[in-house]
């Protein structure tokens, strides 16, 4: 068939009355035989043969007069290039060259000219998209996933005072529960920023959206401790992957001019979750008849309430999420041009028509596709059993991303990852291990407080006397109760030391913080309290009962305290919001480097004057300050991330980036906490050590305000 279709070239060369009618039989033959030689897809069309030159002179007399750039080839309007337009291209081409028999570095070096040129192209269709109704949709849209994500960090440290007492959780089950949702977001991080970069941005945060609505829906409901760890878990693996996926979405579809601000204005929607989640908190929780209870076994308490709620952003956005489009650049990238083609035309047509000027045509005809290097085998449904299929897809797809992952650390992007990590590492050890370190130290400075105004009662004797009041704050020592009885009692930070309980009665009495230090008990009955025995100290019980425990796990009555912790997140959320005006308006016009430099520098200044916080007060001034100044560095880490890499790679390296920051707020929760009540110098030191140190090394980043999106 090739050997009478070029055979056919040197006929009709000599036949002028019937050329035309050979060139479009040609034609059909490139479109139908599947096994013809000259295919090579180099920007993602299907292309002719390597047909010989021909002479001007060869056009058929018959066409004379007739212009053919009025036909209108029917692939057109979807920017598909007329196949007698890339003849030329060919012609250039040794015949019989298979892309599969082609170089590999070739094949590479191909991919990144087309890439290159595909960059400077798309910028300027962005640009004649404009910027209007659709980007400012997706903006709410992806707002809400990055406002879950901000929700997701404060919800466990809202829900532990309560929750501690509903499933009976030691010290080291707080502990737990605290870093098990960042260690869940760690993980998430890397796995769905790699998957965005091979599956897509939308369907990946759709299904990452989808895993933290379900398992946090779950959380609300179980009763059990484990379950509800594992729940946490889960639901923090899944948000993990709204931060890398989030910004590369939306910087995908901002111009250049536009997207130091925009992804700045998108960043606010964290500091919105924040606040939501201590509003939420403060009208919910201390309201703890919000619930209902099946006997002893299942209680709903007000914190659940809460936790449902706050599932709200997320359900949200993963249901507006189905009603928008995938990013065309990712399309272009995986070399699907027509679907990538149809949304910005549709970006387009929908920021025009919000303009008031809807006759505005899309003039984009063509659009440069990369080379396609990967080669994709769809496997047949009658291919195997169910689960092996399934199994070749997921060892394809996790090789692909695993690979994507290593290639963020080559030569070609390994500094810019390295300096990158340090400075999400310690800007994440700084911010979250005081943000972990201002509420404990203000309540220190509480407790401290309240310790001082403790009553003492020494050497005295109480007889025949029924105590059914609070007792707070209080400690009794060298005290002797004779036929006393102790009903329906609440005991508030009260100790008792080398006292005497004789004849005496406890019955239904709840205590918080309060201890037996070497008492004596005897004669002395107790019945359903929740004096449990590791409040009892060096005691001696004769011919007493065993304290008999209540059944089940109470809440504490209310502590003052509870209403701090709200507060205190709630200020800290509020306090960024100036930092983050002022980093949107200044972003492209200081640039990412010195806004991340002079950020970290500013907050390291402010750690300082932390040495001065003596009083609850001053530490929440200083909480403020340290807030508002360290937010300008997180958006400009977030938008420099973006820039720096290409389409293929951006959101596997910014869940890497974001994953390590993870770690570095797991760390920093850690040893920041460890220091509480001990010292207050080597958590100051650390923090703004670190942030020197990260801000000096941020300089080292190549500036990006200028450059196009590769």
């Amino acid at each position: 068939m090739d050997d009478r279709y070029r055979n056919n070239a040197n006929l009709y060369q000599g036949a002028k009355d019937i050329a035309r009618e050979m060139n479009q039989v040609s034609d059909d033959y490139r479109y139908q035989d599947s096994s013809y030689e000259g295919y090579a897809p180099s920007d993602g069309y299907y292309h002719g043969g390597n047909e010989p030159a021909q002479e001007e002179d060869a056009q058929s007399d018959a066409t004379e007069g007739h212009d053919e750039d009025d036909e209108v080839y029917e692939g057109e309007y979807q920017g598909i290039p007329h196949p007698d337009d890339v003849k030329g291209k060919h012609k250039k081409k040794a015949p019989g060259v298979a892309d599969d028999y082609r170089d590999h570095a070739d094949l590479i070096t191909q991919r990144m000219e087309d890439e290159e040129q595909l960059a400077h192209q798309y910028e300027n269709i962005i640009e004649e998209c404009g910027h209007g109704r659709f980007q400012w949709t997706l903006f709410f849209v992806l707002g809400l996933a990055l406002m879950a994500d901000g929700i997701e960090v404060f919800v466990v440290g809202f829900v532990l005072p309560s929750a501690e007492k509903d499933m009976c959780l030691s010290r080291s089950n707080k502990g737990m529960l605290g870093l098990i949702v960042y260690l869940g977001m760690m993980v998430g991080a890397v796995m769905w920023g790699g998957l965005a970069d091979k599956l897509g941005r939308r369907k990946c945060l759709i299904i990452s959206l989808a895993i933290n609505a379900a398992f946090v829906f779950l959380s609300s409901f179980t009763q059990g401790y484990g379950f509800f760890l594992f729940c946490r878990l889960i639901s923090g693996f899944g948000i993990g992957g709204s931060l890398p996926i989030v910004f590369a979405y939306f910087s995908e579809f901002l111009s250049r001019e536009k997207r130091g601000e925009h992804l700045s204005w998108l960043c606010m929607f964290w500091m919105v979750g924040g606040i939501y989640a201590s509003a939420m908190a403060w009208s919910i929780i201390p309201h703890y008849g919000w619930g209902f209870g099946m006997g002893t076994k299942y209680q709903f308490h007000s914190w659940r309430v809460f936790v449902l709620v706050c599932v709200l952003p997320c359900i949200s956005s993963l249901i507006a999420l189905k009603f928008m489009p995938e990013s065309p650049r990712f399309l272009l990238e995986t070399g699907k041009h027509d679907e990538a083609w149809m949304i910005l035309k549709q970006v387009h047509d929908t920021n025009m028509r919000a303009k008031g000027e809807p006759e505005r045509v899309f003039t984009v005809a063509h659009i440069k596709t990369p080379k396609q290097i990967d080669e994709f085998i769809e496997i047949q449904s009658s291919t195997g059993t169910w689960y092996q299929r399934w199994l070749v897809r997921f060892t394809t797809t996790f090789k692909q991303v695993w690979d994507n992952v290593l290639c963020c650390l080559t030569a070609k992007y390994k500094m810019n990852t390295l300096i990158l990590g340090v400075v999400w590492f310690t800007m994440a050890l700084s911010y979250y291990g005081l943000i972990v370190w201002f509420p404990d130290m203000i309540r220190y400075f509480q407790d401290e407080a309240y310790k001082s105004r403790r009553q003492n009662f020494t050497n005295d004797k109480i007889s025949n006397a029924t105590f059914n009041f609070t007792l707070e704050n209080q400690i009794h020592t060298n005290v002797e109760y004779i036929n006393d009885t102790f009903m329906k009692i609440k005991l508030k930070h009260v100790t008792f030391e080398d006292t005497l309980f004789k004849n005496c009665y406890f019955i239904d009495v709840t205590s918080s913080e309060t201890y037996f230090n070497t008492c004596t008990f005897e004669y002395t009955i107790f019945n359903n309290t929740d004096l449990y025995k590791h409040k009892f100290i060096d005691c001696k019980f004769l011919n007493s009962s065993e304290p008999e425990e209540k059944e089940g796990c109470h809440l504490d009555f209310e502590e003052d305290n509870d209403f701090l912790i709200y507060l205190v997140s709630f200020l800290g959320s509020l306090s960024v919001l100036p930092g983050n005006i002022v980093s949107a308006l200044l972003m492209d016009k200081i640039g990412r480097i010195r806004m991340i430099g002079g950020s970290m520098l500013i907050s390291a200044v402010c750690c300082f004057f932390l040495f001065f916080g003596n009083s609850d007060s001053a530490m929440i001034g200083w909480q403020c300050l340290f807030c508002g100044a360290s937010i300008a560095a997180w958006n400009a880490l977030d938008v420099i991330t973006v820039e720096l890499y290409p389409t293929d790679k951006r959101a596997t390296a910014f869940g890497i980036l974001n994953g390590l920051c993870k770690f570095g707020a797991i760390l920093g929760n850690s040893i920041f906490a460890s220091f509480v009540g001990i010292t207050e110098v080597v958590p100051i030191l650390l923090a703004s050590s670190a942030l020197v140190g990260g801000g000096l090394v941020a300089l080292r980043l190549p500036e990006t305000r200028e450059q196009v999106l590769m």
